[in-house]
C-alpha cells in the first residue's frame, strides 16, 4: 500500500471511530446538571474532505492543505427529531465560518454536513463571522444572529475592529437569506445578540450587548433589550439594561447573552456568560437569570455565582480559562442540553432538566455583593442544616 493510501486509511478510520465514540456522564456532581465526558465537537470532527487534497497526484504526501484549528461556540436547534449544531469553525488561517453538524442523539454522534454554510456575501467590509444563535421564531422563520466583524477603517491599528450583529434566516439550515445588520442607535458596536422566539408588543425582541469598543464595553452596563418592528431592516431606538454588570462579580468586566432564552411558566430562562479580569487574563463563565413573561427586560431572579466554569482540561486551549455558550436545546420530555465551549477550542454538552434549572434560578440565593454578607449567607445555611440534622 502506498504512503498516501495508508495515511488516508489511517486518518479515515480515526475519523469514523471518533464519530461513533460513545459518550458517558462524568463523575462531576452538583445536583444541577450532568457534565458529559467527551466533547461533542472538536477540530478532529472536521471531515477529511475539508482539510486534505485527496488526489495523490497533487498531494503525494497526504498533507493537510486547509487545516482546522478549533470547533466551538455552536448555536443549537432540534428539527423533526434531529439535533443540529451550527458551530463556529476556525481554520488555521484564523478565519471563522459556520458549519452544521447533526445527530440523532443530543450527546454524541455529531457529523458535519459535506459543505460549510455559505452565507450570502452582501457585506464587503466583513472579514470574520462567528457565534450564531438560532431562533425558531413564531413568524415561521429560523433566524441566525451572529457577530459580523470588520476592520475599523478609522484606526490604523491592525487589531482595531468593529463588531455588528448580522442577521440571516432560513427554513432548512441550507438556504440562507441575508438581512441587513442590526442597528442600535444607542450603541456603536454589538456582539452576543440573540432574538427572542416570540413577538413582544407586536415587535421583534432582541437581547443585545451594548459596547463602546470591540473589546471593552465602556459605558455598556450589561445585557440590553430592545424592540424593532421590522426585522428586514432591524433598527432598535432604545435599549433597556436587564442583567447588569456588577463590581467584583462574575460579570464585572462584561456579560452577554448566551443561548436563546427559554420560555417557562415562571418566566424566561436565560443561560448567559459573564467575564471578569484576573492576573491570568479574562475568565469567562456561564451563569443564569430569569426575566418576566410580561416584561422580558425585567429580571425576576438572578442566582449568585456561576453555573458552568471551565474545569480540568477544559481550561486549556487556544484561549485558556473560557466557558461560553450560545446554544441549548429543550426536548419535549423536559430534558435540557446546554452546549458550551471550552477555551475557544472544543464543544461540550451538559444535560439537566427544565425543572431543575427553574429551581436553581428561583431558589438559589442572589450574590450579596460583599464578603461579610456572603459569610452571613453561608452561616445561615449552615445553621439550618445543623438544626435539620439535629432534629432527624
Amino acid at each position: 500500500m502506498s504512503t498516501f493510501k495508508a495515511a488516508y486509511a489511517w486518518e479515515n478510520a480515526r475519523y469514523e471511530a471518533l464519530i461513533h465514540q460513545p459518550n458517558h456522564p462524568s463523575r462531576f456532581y452538583n445536583g444541577i446538571y450532568t457534565r458529559w465526558e467527551n466533547p461533542v465537537l472538536t477540530r478532529e470532527h472536521a471531515p477529511l474532505i475539508w482539510r486534505y487534497d485527496l488526489d495523490p497526484a497533487t498531494n503525494p504526501y497526504f498533507m493537510e492543505r486547509l487545516g482546522i484549528n478549533a470547533v466551538f461556540n455552536a448555536g443549537a436547534i432540534k428539527l423533526n427529531g434531529t439535533y443540529y449544531l451550527i458551530a463556529r469553525v476556525e481554520g488555521n488561517d484564523r478565519k471563522s465560518f459556520f458549519a452544521v453538524a447533526e445527530s440523532s442523539s443530543p450527546v454524541q454522534g455529531f457529523r458535519f454536513w459535506n459543505y460549510p454554510v455559505q452565507l450570502p456575501d452582501s457585506c464587503p467590509s466583513e472579514t470574520n463571522v462567528y457565534d450564531m444563535r438560532l431562533t425558531q421564531h413564531e413568524d415561521g422563520w429560523i433566524y441566525g444572529v451572529f457577530c459580523s466583524e470588520s476592520k475599523d477603517p478609522s484606526d490604523p491599528d491592525l487589531s482595531a475592529a468593529v463588531a455588528a450583529a448580522g442577521i440571516v434566516r432560513t427554513h432548512d439550515l441550507k438556504t440562507w437569506e441575508r438581512l441587513p445588520n442590526l442597528i442600535t442607535k444607542q450603541s456603536p458596536q454589538q456582539r452576543n445578540v440573540c432574538l427572542l422566539p416570540e413577538f413582544v408588543d407586536g415587535q421583534y425582541a432582541f437581547y443585545t450587548r451594548p459596547m463602546d469598543g470591540f473589546i471593552d464595553t465602556g459605558s455598556g452596563g450589561g445585557i440590553g433589550f430592545g424592540l424593532c418592528p421590522d426585522i428586514t431592516h432591524a433598527v432598535i431606538d432604545h435599549e433597556r439594561i436587564t442583567s447588569r454588570r456588577k463590581y467584583h462579580t462574575i460579570t464585572e468586566s462584561k456579560n452577554g447573552a448566551g443561548a436563546v432564552p427559554i420560555k417557562t411558566d415562571k418566566g424566561w430562562l436565560h443561560i448567559a456568560h459573564g467575564v471578569r479580569n484576573t492576573a491570568a487574563g479574562l475568565r469567562y463563565v456561564v451563569y443564569v437569570f430569569m426575566t418576566a413573561l410580561d416584561d422580558p427586560a425585567q429580571v425576576i431572579a438572578e442566582p449568585g455565582g456561576l453555573l458552568i466554569a471551565p474545569r480540568g482540561n477544559e481550561r486549556v486551549g487556544d484561549v485558556s480559562n473560557v466557558a461560553f455558550t450560545n446554544g441549548a436545546i429543550l426536548d419535549d420530555d423536559g430534558q435540557l442540553y446546554i452546549y458550551y465551549a471550552s477555551a475557544d477550542t472544543r464543544l461540550h454538552v451538559a444535560s439537566t432538566t427544565l425543572d431543575r434549572m427553574i429551581d436553581f434560578a428561583l431558589h438559589t440565593p442572589a450574590d450579596p455583593l460583599r464578603s461579610a454578607d456572603c459569610v452571613k449567607q453561608r452561616c445561615a445555611l449552615i445553621d439550618r442544616n445543623l438544626a435539620y440534622l439535629a432534629g432527624k
